[in-house]
């Protein structure tokens, strides 16, 4: 059957990622890298169904419940995400609704779940009937969890610290397929020559981002009975690293933390520590910043981790990048001008980058403050008198971000907090001592970062 094999593909590495509680991205990598039998319009159609589902996991069950008699939890693994990757073919791609109910009938067959195909057919059959309704529950709160398919405990963690206008607009924004942002190598000769279609992000020097076809770049449809799939790199996820552009014009990188290193403002000739790097996007720009020049010193905890950076680097041409293994919570560091301390965090402001963050509760992660505040108190010790220290992380929750920033002054009173971006005028409407972005804002991930200098001895 036609496109049988891509479904089934995005089906497995769905079962896979879930029991394996592995990141999902990784995971659909490592499929495609391996389905060798695969056209690209197929691959892009697994791409689509899989990012897709995943994303949408707990509107999609709300839907199956409905018309299943007994609590998701009791179905078999592979019947569920059979149903699930099933329903979202329905709700959101143009397939003809009867060939997308045969393939996931004919799917749940091939995984060895016969006996469910009767089940399967009729769920997705009556969803259909039903005029594919999404069941919202009558509570404001139970029903906002499922459409933007996070859990409740992390919607409440979000309302607790944000109005709902914030929440419901950064929920939004996670529901539709991320920007790609690039940062340019000024080093490299030629390096305006980046991938087609990137384009300045204005008021931000060095900025890229690939522009989009479209909201419908990844409709699936049969055209002379094949599947057919545009492929956009903006949502396709083909752009995993720079090193396919075929150059070292520039590397991948978030505009939120090209944002965090244009705050830390490292100048030519310093010491720069950036303390927990892998794998090494800010170093790379930090380098690039100080024209290659002094000493960027990266860490992370894992000499595999710290091997991508020393890569990245050799890439790029960056010499003054210096990578070694090290716990950053430890104290024998080099004295720097400059300390990044892009800390481990619950990572809940990409959440439109990594689905999987939307599922787990805040108490997960509740541990986190006290090592992220152990980073910091040993960064400060390596900092000389009248340097600066940035403080940063992934997430928007304030317990993970403005508490800890508040503990570590309180301790600290040789630290001050500096607004950012001084040098740059469209971003000082959203400099703050404390600064949280959202992507209404500059369109980046969700992000926090505190800018502090030492007071001179």
């Amino acid at each position: 059957m036609i496109g049988l094999e891509a479904r089934l593909l995005c089906v497995r590495t769905l079962i896979r990622s879930l029991k394996a509680k592995s990141y999902s991205n990784l995971a659909l990598t490592h499929a495609l890298m391996n389905a060798e039998d695969l056209t690209p319009q197929e691959s892009a159609l697994c791409r689509s169904l899989f990012r897709g589902t995943f994303d949408r996991m707990l509107t999609l069950d709300a839907c199956i419940a409905a018309y299943v008699k007994r609590p998701l939890e009791k179905l078999d693994t592979e019947v569920l995400c059979v149903l699930r990757c099933g329903v979202y073919e329905l709700l959101y791609l143009s397939t003809p609704e009867s060939a997308a109910v045969n393939l996931w009938t004919e799917c749940v067959k091939k995984l060895r779940k016969g006996s469910a195909s009767g089940m399967v057919n009729a769920v997705l059959r009556g969803f259909l009937r039903s005029g594919k309704e999404i069941p919202y529950p009558a509570d404001a709160r139970a029903a906002m969890s499922v459409r933007y398919s996070v859990s409740p405990a992390l919607l409440d963690a979000l309302l607790a610290d944000y109005d709902e206008p914030t929440v419901t607009a950064f929920l939004e924004d996670a529901m539709a397929a991320p920007p790609v942002y690039l940062r340019r190598n000024p080093l490299c000769e030629n390096s305006e020559r980046l991938m087609p279609r990137s384009v300045p992000v204005d008021g931000i020097p060095g900025a890229y981002v690939i522009e989009k076809r479209g909201e419908t770049a990844e409709v699936p449809t049969e055209i002379d009975g094949k599947v057919q799939v545009p492929i956009d790199p903006c949502r396709s996820g083909l752009i995993g690293d720079a090193k396919a552009f075929g150059n070292k014009s520039c590397h991948v990188q978030d505009l939120a933390s090209q944002l965090c290193c244009m705050a830390l403002d490292a100048q030519p000739g310093e010491t720069v520590l950036d303390v927990c790097a892998a794998p090494g996007g800010k170093t790379f720009t930090i380098a690039e910043m100080m024209q290659n020049t002094g000493h960027v010193y990266a860490y992370d905890l894992h000499e595999n981790r710290v091997k991508l950076i020393r890569d990245g680097a050799k890439r790029l041409g960056l010499t003054a990048i210096e990578a070694q293994a090290g716990d950053a919570r430890e104290t024998d560091k080099p004295q720097a001008d400059r300390i990044l301390c892009d800390v481990p965090c619950s990572g809940y402001g990409v959440i439109r980058r990594k689905p999987e963050l939307r599922y787990k509760s805040p108490a997960e992660t509740a541990a986190l403050p006290e090592i992220q505040l152990a980073i910091l108190e040993a960064a400060a010790k390596a900092l000389k008198p009248g340097g600066v220290l940035v403080y940063s992380t992934c997430t928007v929750l304030k317990r993970e971000n403005e508490a800890v920033v508040r503990a570590f002054l309180s301790a600290h009173p040789e630290f001050q907090t500096e607004k950012p971006w001084d040098k740059y005028p469209a971003l000082k409407p959203f400099a703050k001592d404390m600064t949280t972005l959202f992507p209404a804002m500059v369109g980046s991930d969700g992000f926090f970062l505190c800018k502090m200098r030492k007071r001179e001895a």
